[in-house]
């Protein structure tokens, strides 16, 4: 059975304060196996038969919904994904890990919203577009950045949420170790 991880943004930030606990049960409870967290920050490994991520993704929005109230980004990606992320950065070879993030979408934001975003970014960050994703590298730190989330949302026209390089290979080597 495949191995997929669940993105998921807003998860224990502002108000949507939730336990990793919590988070397991309600994947369970929907037929997902196999669930592990990465990270307390809305990172859950699951086994589920293989589909479409974005069939997947609107499964657990409803269910992020339902069950705890929470109306936040979902991106779901396969390892294939997951390792594309990674390897298809163009700041991965010359940037800090944890400076250098891929901004998961929920959708794929068209050309022009993508250079919407690159044209009305005044920051040092280093911008480019991917498959489902807007890669950065928040060359001066991420605290200061303008690039947040209803900055980005508002010109892509989507919900995602970002992951460093460092967690990254993390999720990826995890998803690795059930397969292995």
């Amino acid at each position: 059975m495949p191995r997929y991880v669940a993105l998921l943004g807003s998860i224990n930030v502002g108000g949507n304060r939730l336990t990793m606990a919590d988070l397991r049960a309600g994947f369970e409870a929907e037929g997902f196996e196999n669930v592990e967290t990465v990270v307390a920050s809305g990172n859950i490994l699951f086994d589920f038969p293989e589909r479409p991520t974005r069939g997947l993704e609107e499964k657990l929005g409803l269910m992020l919904a339902d069950r705890f109230g929470i109306d936040g980004a979902v991106c779901v990606r396969d390892r294939a994904e997951v390792a594309a992320a990674i390897a298809d950065n163009p700041f991965a070879k010359d940037g800090e890990e944890k400076l250098v993030h891929t901004h998961f979408l929920e959708a794929q934001p068209s050309k022009a919203q993508f250079e919407k975003v690159m044209a009305d970014n005044k920051t040092g960050e280093r911008l480019a577009a991917g498959d489902r994703a807007l890669y950065i590298d928040f060359v001066d730190g991420v605290a200061d950045s303008k690039l947040v989330r209803p900055f980005l949302e508002k010109r892509l026209g989507c919900k995602g949420t970002a992951r460093n390089l460092r967690s990254l290979k993390r999720i990826l080597a995890k998803m690795d170790e059930k397969s292995a």
